[in-house]
């Protein structure tokens, strides 16, 4: 069988192989550098692989993929279409942009002996993302949910050699992903019990339309596990404290990604497992996901901008941004689901880029306190502008993704007849403007600290990664045909429209 033929399992396949030979490379001799360039090279062949599998599905069709041969419902299926075709290319890039960010700013901010555990854990991370974004199977997502879950408290727990608070954010997001993973795993039991499968399309075959208590008693663990996975509000408290004290790399990475593979997971259970044609779904989207989705939009922006801490303020900024993903979901139209999706792909570049900047002013700074940004526009040009750039984007300034994503949801809104829902995205985003405005505001205009030693940028090595997500936050904000037309056939895919 050809090397293309397999395609859609080697993501999956080279970074788990990986992974354990990473922890047998010496870290004292070379400082972890051999474990830096073979995690990195990984990341890029699986990186590539996504982005064929992309292509595939983007100009052929959906791929379905049956592990050993046995064909589903039997067997376990890999099955790729646009929706997430387009999140395996999120979760890999920004993979594919950590590593090699990650070299120097972990070495000060964790024990050099373990640094190819790092190394490790996040390959590990990134099998598990990407193997709950491929899978077709329904208890193939729990497994991989967890495997990127118990490597995500242990990279969140490696920032403790900068503050030993990383322990405990570390312990609640155990104990807050541990509750989440038991209610979804519970609700997978239900929906097995009432069908007798869990091969996801199989699943919608087999539920035909036809409810009872224990699949609506299902979905609801489902989406109420799922929803703390997410951060959705106001099940989100263990965020902000494993994004301040995570190392600044682990931050990048997970905050751009791991909450988006749980979005992802939440649509597709709504739309390929139980379908919305349940009468529980409309009144999930009416008095469930978007009361709290609006909450969120708006609790949590208020919450960041009385953030001292620029990490924490961001952390806060993603409940915000995950009710806005939610709120498109909530609205039950293509056109809402396809503003999510696209917002859920340009989140996920703008946080990275945030995010990288901030671990770059750690590095330099050795704080993430808004008042150490004081004069960073002219003591870290560079940095200060890619976090800049990326903060307008957040606050959805034109040319940006951040526009693309709130002018697609403003149209949902209007579209579905929800004006109100509009007026409301527009609101919360001008409380961003307050937030990310008071960050900008100590950069370019307040003098750097008395006494404050001279600092010069972070090396290229973390430089670039940011450049390039920033210029990614540029280039898909100018040319909207790849991401929004992709989004518009997934949600048209979906929502029941055929390929």
């Amino acid at each position: 069988m050809s090397l293309a033929a397999q395609l859609p399992v080697l993501p999956i396949i080279i970074p788990l192989v990986a992974a354990p030979l990473t922890i047998l490379m010496p870290t004292d001799k070379f400082g972890g550098r051999i474990a830096c360039i073979w995690a990195t090279l990984v990341s890029w062949a699986v990186f590539g692989a996504c982005v064929a599998i992309l292509y595939s599905v983007a100009t052929v069709g959906p791929i379905s993929y049956h592990l050993g041969d046995w064909a589903p419902p039997v067997g376990i299926e890999y099955r790729i279409d646009l929706a997430n075709a387009l999140v395996l290319t999120l979760v890999s890039g920004v993979a594919a942009l950590v590593f090699p960010y990650s070299y120097v700013s972990i070495r000060s901010e964790i024990n050099l002996r373990q640094i190819s555990l790092f190394y490790a854990a996040l390959l590990i991370s990134m099998t598990g993302l990407l193997g709950v974004t491929i899978t077709g199977d329904a208890f193939n997502v729990f497994v991989f949910l967890e495997i990127s879950s118990l490597s995500s408290y242990a990279l969140v727990a490696m920032g403790a050699k900068k503050d030993r608070r990383a322990l405990t954010a570390a312990f609640n997001y155990l104990v807050m992903g541990t509750i989440g993973a038991t209610f979804f795993v519970i609700g997978l039991g239900l929906l097995y019990q009432a069908t007798g499968t869990l091969n996801m399309a199989d699943l919608k075959i087999q539920l035909a339309g036809e409810s009872n208590r224990m699949i609506e008693a299902g979905f609801a663990f489902v989406l109420v596990g799922m929803g703390l996975k997410a951060a959705m509000f106001p099940m989100h408290l263990w965020m902000p404290n494993a994004y301040a004290y995570a190392p600044s790399a682990v931050s990048a990475f997970i905050a751009a990604t791991s909450t988006k593979v749980a979005v992802y997971v939440i649509i597709r259970f709504i739309y390929t497992v139980i379908g919305p044609d349940f009468p529980f779904i409309e009144a999930a989207f009416n008095y469930l996901l978007m009361p709290l989705a609006i909450a969120g939009m708006f609790f949590a922006s208020i919450v960041a901008i009385f953030q001292d801490d620029v990490k924490r303020m961001l952390a806060y900024s993603s409940v915000g941004q995950i009710g806005y993903m939610l709120l498109g979901v909530s609205f039950a139209t293509e056109q809402g689901l396809t503003a999510s999706l696209v917002h859920l792909f340009n989140h996920g570049l703008i946080k990275g880029a945030l995010f990288m900047a901030a671990g770059c002013v750690m590095l330099r700074v050795g704080s993430h306190s808004i008042s150490a940004y004081a004069g960073l526009a002219r003591r870290m040009p560079a940095t200060a502008a890619a976090f800049i750039i990326a903060g307008l984007s957040l606050v959805g300034v034109p040319l940006t993704v951040g526009f693309i994503s709130k002018w697609q949801l403003l149209a949902a809104a209007f579209d579905s007849g929800r004006a109100w829902a509009g007026f409301l995205v527009v609101a919360s985003s001008l409380l961003s403007v307050i937030y990310v405005g008071r960050v900008i505001e100590v950069m370019i205009l307040r003098p750097a600290p008395a006494g404050a030693t001279a600092v010069k940028e972070a090396p290229l090595s973390m430089i670039i990664p940011m450049a390039l997500l920033v210029a990614a936050n540029i280039y898909f904000g100018l040319h909207t045909e790849l991401t929004v037309d992709l989004a518009e056939r997934a949600a048209h895919t979906l929502m029941g429209g055929g390929r």
